[in-house]
């Protein structure tokens, strides 16, 4: 401060500028409520198929077309359950126990072999591990679009096109699958643990089935589930190697009813859409049953 100054006059003016900075706490509160916004956005968003197939489920013909699409115009959901289980003599109830079959089955194998591959690439060295986990790495960055086509002509040569074989046989491979179990084997599965094992005697194989599925059942339950929604919703690969309407998914029977407006004029609008909501079913279950390995693993990483 020079003698020119007067402390009269210039401390008002520093109080000021110092009350007219923003508060901390407002400006977080405006953060939240943003954040808030986006999530109430990003909800309504994607629940609004859902209660559009919901509400479309109820519907008769007449009203499917002449009623406002997003409410109710009378419950018909009955009928077109009881027309979709009895229609060409129940083979929707064929189509969900494939689904079923392919989606449970296959993501069960591929989940086994997936964390056992992981463990392997995790906690062994060998030759030539680099280079394994980049063909890995390298491999589900590949479309499976662009497998399907040697997929069908290799199932072609031996004689297992149309069978439940054409769709486990590829669900049990799975590139992403494995480098989670990887990624999820380093972070829980310590070194000290299996050296500690192998000392006591016990061998890789109890090592892997005793110590490490059991250390690894939410990086497991991951897997499967994201291997399970993967299968249950693909829809080229058993377009591709299923021809008979007795192996058909859910996905391409519907698909299959929807085009027999174009091709007989014979309308299956309602009971696709029934049956669409109806294939919400498993995957909900689904993740409804899983909910708590899902919260043990949100709960080990606040933990670390």
């Amino acid at each position: 401060m020079t003698l020119t100054e007067d402390p009269a006059t210039t401390l008002p003016a520093r109080t000021v500028r110092r009350r007219a900075r923003p508060d901390p706490a407002a400006r977080s509160r405006g953060g939240q409520r943003f954040l808030l916004l986006g999530l109430v956005l990003a909800s309504a968003y994607s629940l609004f198929p859902v209660w559009w197939l919901m509400v479309a489920a109820t519907k008769d013909r007449a009203g499917l077309y002449g009623s406002n699409g997003l409410w109710f115009s009378g419950m018909h959901l009955w009928d077109n359950l009881h027309q979709l289980f009895t229609y060409e003599h129940g083979i929707f109830l064929r189509w969900t126990a494939n689904s079923l079959l392919y989606a449970g089955v296959g993501s069960l194998g591929g989940t086994l072999i997936a964390l056992a591959t992981g463990y392997g690439l995790a906690r062994f060295d060998f030759p030539g591990r680099s280079a394994v986990f980049a063909c890995v790495v390298g491999s589900f960055l590949i479309p499976i679009a662009l497998l399907t086509l040697p997929l069908y002509l290799l199932f072609s040569e031996i004689g297992l096109v149309d069978t439940p074989w054409a769709m486990l046989i590829p669900c049990l491979i799975n590139p992403f699958s494995v480098y989670l179990a990887k990624v999820y084997t380093e972070a829980t599965v310590p070194f000290e643990l299996l050296e500690a094992a192998r000392l006591d005697g016990a061998g890789e194989l109890r090592i892997f089935v005793s110590i490490v599925l059991r250390m690894m059942t939410t990086g497991g339950a991951t897997v499967f589930l994201l291997a399970f929604v993967n299968t249950w919703n693909a829809f080229f690969l058993p377009l591709t190697v299923l021809r008979g309407e007795e192996n058909w998914t859910l996905n391409i029977g519907l698909y299959n009813w929807s085009g027999k407006r174009l091709e007989s004029g014979v309308d299956l609008t309602s009971l696709v859409l029934t049956g669409a909501l109806l294939s919400i079913v498993p995957m909900a279950v689904m993740m409804v049953a899983m909910r708590r390995y899902w919260r043990t693993g949100v709960t080990l990483g606040a933990l670390k």
